[in-house]
């Protein structure tokens, strides 16, 4: 149960379960215990602003037609009185003041439809309206004496379910008039219930939905991500699946093109891990049989014979040597395999360094009658690691010495031309068969190795390796009966 639950599908359709859940919460949160405060002062905004339009437009000729338009607009009730409280306009969402009532006209009117106004003295401009107007509040006296007493010159207030905002507007003439505007606060508390239950209905149906695509949505998710789990269980085996559905995501698409390499690169380490077994235990196995065979003969026979205890020690030696030239090859060819292995890049004098190996082989090798010919161009600048290169040489040449013919004689030349140099070393022996040119470069198979003639079966698969870290390449030319050269292309600097 406890792994059903750490699932990647169980875990990704909580994590939505919890993302619905705070999201109605804060759907509850708003539309239910804060939607009156937000109300409240969106509405206390809004009459703010309509009042200051309002006092900065001033006391004019077409103002009827703003407060109209202000009030239908923001659900305001404004009234326009002097400053004893005698109205002069008044307006409000519900009547067509524009039409009805607050017009300023330039005919003075009957006297039987002149206004009253509530105050006993009557304003100089009351003739100038007709209709009627919606009374003042009863307690506009104390609004004025508030907004008198204001060093700013504007009131605000809110009491009983009202905003009331006050200021004072001049006209044209500069005389100073009250400018009064309210609204109604408070006015959602009866629709709260209403959206209380279209909230609970939407809660429900939207929960119910929520959990179902949030199924379905983590089951879309944990489907990939669950066969890339048992790709990666299947790595290195021979059942592994590289037909996995793409183009559900980009990044599982690259994580199983990192798993085909990843595999790609275990079978190839497996099979070296193979090839090493078959083949290079069995040649640790002669040399180490023969040191072993020679150590007891020393012991039990020719200890006492000083020429035949010369010679088996002479063996012993021999095959140690060859014992520790074949695992230091073993070695360097397996730091070059590695993915981290990366030679040091530096100028080297490739000329210099045929040179310097050349040396050394000429010193044995003409002890046994061979003679190394020599055209090599002065001062071929190359960019890679000398002792390396040098190795590679080295191979080369032991490679030549060990497969010559009966002439004895090895060509050695380096040449530059359009910016490569060309590194090319013949021996006069048996040649390759042309079926064989292709595989002398791979690890431990060699035709030349099963012939045993060689020592571990690396030294051309090192050769190969450490011209392809320098950027170059090298191949084989052979004739059979006549010899073969194999060439190292660089680039030079």
């Amino acid at each position: 149960m406890k792994t059903r639950i750490r699932s990647f599908r169980m875990r990704l359709w909580l994590y939505f379960i919890l993302f619905t859940a705070v999201i109605f919460t804060v759907l509850w949160l708003l539309q239910t215990v804060f939607i009156q405060s937000f109300y409240n002062n969106m509405l206390i905004d809004n009459t703010r602003s309509a009042a200051q339009k309002i006092a900065q437009k001033g006391y004019s000729s077409d103002l009827g037609e703003v407060l109209d338009e202000m009030s239908l607009n923001n659900s305001i009730l404004i009234y326009i009185t002097d400053t004893k409280g005698n109205i002069l306009f008044s307006s409000d969402q519900f009547k067509g003041a524009g039409k009805k009532h607050g017009i300023f006209i330039d005919r003075q009117i009957s006297g039987s439809e002149e206004l009253s106004f509530p105050h006993e003295e009557k304003h100089p401009d009351a003739g100038r309206f007709r209709g009627e107007y919606r009374s003042l509040p009863d307690d506009y006296n104390d609004f004025l004496t508030e907004l008198e007493a204001s060093d700013s010159g504007v009131y605000e207030n809110t009491r009983d379910g009202l905003f009331i905002y006050g200021t004072y507007i001049m006209s044209e003439d500069s005389e100073k008039y009250v400018l009064y505007v309210s609204t109604t606060l408070d006015a959602v508390g009866p629709a709260v219930d209403i959206i209380r239950i279209q909230l609970i209905w939407g809660t429900v149906i939207s929960i119910i939905i929520g959990f179902a695509l949030a199924w379905f949505i983590a089951k879309k998710f944990s489907k990939p991500v669950a066969g890339l789990t048992h790709k990666a269980e299947s790595i290195g085996s021979d059942n592994f699946p590289k037909d996995m559905r793409r183009g559900f995501c980009k990044e599982l698409d690259e994580l199983s093109d990192v798993l085909d390499e990843t595999d790609e690169k275990l079978k190839k380490s497996r099979d070296f891990q193979r090839e090493l077994l078959a083949n290079v235990s069995h040649d640790l196995r002669t040399p180490l049989t023969m040191i072993k065979g020679y150590a007891e003969m020393v012991r039990d026979i020719s200890r006492e014979d000083e020429e035949q205890c010369r010679e088996d020690l002479g063996v012993i030696i021999r095959e140690a040597d060859r014992l520790s030239a074949m695992v230091n090859e073993i070695l360097e060819y397996s730091e070059m395999q590695s993915a981290e292995y990366k030679p040091e890049s530096e100028p080297v004098d490739l000329s210099a360094a045929a040179e310097r190996v050349c040396a050394s082989f000429e010193s044995l090798y003409s002890r046994e009658g061979g003679r190394i010919e020599k055209d090599i161009e002065k001062g071929i600048i190359v960019r890679g690691n000398s002792g390396k290169l040098e190795r590679a040489i080295y191979n080369l040449l032991d490679n030549a010495v060990r497969h010559n013919g009966e002439s004895k004689l090895i060509n050695v030349s380096l040449s530059a031309e359009n910016n490569k140099a060309k590194l090319c070393i013949t021996d006069h022996g048996d040649g390759i068969p042309p079926e064989e040119l292709e595989n002398i470069w791979d690890r431990y198979y060699t035709y030349r190795q099963r012939e045993k003639k060689g020592v571990s079966g690396l030294g051309l698969a090192i050769v190969q390796q450490t011209a392809r870290s320098h950027g170059g390449s090298c191949y084989a030319e052979s004739t059979i009966g006549k010899g073969s050269s194999f060439i190292i292309l660089l680039d030079t600097i």
